[in-house]
């Protein structure tokens, strides 16, 4: 198992970012693709037409948001604990992602830094 850290610098407000993170309908916008996703713990989520699941663990709006995130029969739950700043150049959101399978690693860390923030950053970047 390994894990992930890494900040990422989005050129909106840290609510833009939240409401895209937590809202099913912008998520569907910067995704592309079918998402499920209530912000209220103890639900389970969907996100890439189910490429990503699993629970929803922990809100504090406009500032984080922790999630299970499901890799088959693992023991070991890896959490996803996103934290949002502000920042000068509008939101640094912390990432911290742990207990990712090792051979996952290379693929979910590919994931977070192209289709998960890169997109997040694109869908910013066009308003």
């Amino acid at each position: 198992m390994k894990d992930y850290k890494k900040y990422y610098v989005l050129p909106a407000t840290p609510e833009e970012v939240y409401l895209a993170l937590t809202n099913p309908v912008s998520i569907e916008i910067w995704t592309g693709e079918a998402a499920e996703m209530t912000a209220e713990p103890g639900t389970e989520f969907s996100l890439w037409e189910g490429s990503i699941q699993g629970k929803n663990l922990e809100f504090e709006e406009n500032k984080k948001l922790v999630q299970q995130w499901y890799f088959g029969e693992q023991e070991e739950p890896s959490i996803v604990t996103i934290k949002l700043h502000p920042d000068k150049q509008g939101t640094s959101a912390e990432l911290r992602h742990t207990n990712i399978p090792d051979e996952d690693y290379n693929d979910i860390v590919e994931g977070w830094n192209s289709a998960y923030f890169g997109s997040l950053e694109e869908f910013f970047s066009g308003f």
